[in-house]
């Protein structure tokens, strides 16, 4: 990979952003895209625009950068070398594509004049977005955690090599799965969070969160634990409970609202997706803020005006004479 995709010197690690406070993520690559004219009908879904359209992809990832994000999440959630080699892309291929996912995140940032520093995230999908018939929104494949360790391995290893910022394993809808990953970012040593995809206070699988997210506990690699890829509501307990049992920050972004009806392969219902629910988030623990599916530019700039009015809110105030807290009457 060409040097020049490395982060900027001069930037933060994300982990010590982190630490600062809340920071934006993207929304939804695949309804950027679409709304840009893009077909994404087929099995790659966004990953065959990193083959045929890659300035597509740049273009969307600065349209997130500019409304507001701080975090791009590439455009390989869907991209496996099963997936590519279904399209007859060899390995030697399908890797230079999933690493020129990382490189098309920072030929964006490179792009763009925000004024503060922008990551890169690599997206990992779970087993299911590889077999594109909606089983990562149910998990229990009917693999076990070593299976899934080998089917994650090579692409894992693509990735952290092409220096992203931080792996985002998302959308995991199933505790054994996680297990699976968890070993293998112990394995590589590199920076990731973990997002379950959830519903109704348990995974897709059905698992507990408390337990879920356990599990990502004691793991140095994890920079955030959370959800994505749910209902607005499913998230409020979520960042709760990930807060409380892991103590890391949290990440969340959820979709619009609106449901996924893999047959139909179209979206359902409604949005419910607003931007004043991050300032509770926020409260709880949640650093990574953005939203997945159907949140577009626009959702993001809400949500990073919402984050931006909150820090206001949150600053000790001072008074007219100089800086310091402007002390309560009687205190």
């Amino acid at each position: 990979m060409s040097t020049s995709a490395a982060p900027p010197a001069s930037a933060p690690s994300l982990r010590a952003a982190l630490a600062a406070g809340p920071v934006v993520l993207d929304g939804g690559m695949s309804n950027q895209l679409e709304a840009a004219g893009h077909d994404l009908s087929d099995e790659l879904w966004s990953a065959r625009l990193l083959a045929e359209e890659p300035e597509a992809i740049v273009a969307a990832h600065r349209a997130y950068y500019t409304a507001g994000a701080s975090v791009a999440i590439t455009a390989s959630y869907q991209a496996t070398f099963e997936g590519f080699g279904r399209r007859g892309i060899g390995r030697a291929e399908a890797a230079r594509l999933m690493a020129s996912s990382v490189e098309l995140a920072r030929e964006a940032a490179r792009r763009t004049d925000t004024g503060r520093p922008l990551w890169v995230a690599a997206s990992v999908g779970p087993y299911g977005a590889m077999l594109a018939d909606g089983s990562e929104y149910r998990g229990r494949y009917g693999l076990s955690v070593d299976e899934l360790v080998a089917f994650h391995r090579p692409r894992l290893q693509v990735l952290a090599a092409a220096e992203a910022d931080v792996l985002a394993l998302e959308t995991v809808p199933d505790a054994e799965e996680a297990r699976a990953l968890l070993t293998l970012v112990r394995e590589l040593a590199v920076p990731a969070w973990l997002s379950y995809s959830v519903e109704g206070g348990r995974t897709r699988a059905g698992q507990p969160l408390a337990e879920a997210f356990a599990l990502a506990a004691d793991v140095e690699e994890i920079v955030a634990v959370g959800v994505n890829c749910c209902a607005p509501r499913d998230a409020d307990d979520a960042v709760r409970i990930a807060a409380e049992v892991t103590g890391k920050p949290v990440v969340v972004y959820p979709n619009s609202g609106e449901r996924w009806d893999a047959r139909a392969r179209a979206w359902k219902g409604g949005s419910a997706f607003s931007a004043g629910q991050v300032g509770a988030w926020a409260g709880q623990g949640a650093r990574l803020i953005g939203g997945c599916c159907r949140v577009g530019p626009e959702g993001i700039a809400a949500i990073a005006r919402e984050l931006t009015a909150e820090r206001a809110r949150s600053a000790p105030r001072t008074s007219p004479s100089g800086p310091g807290p402007r002390r309560s009457p009687g205190r």
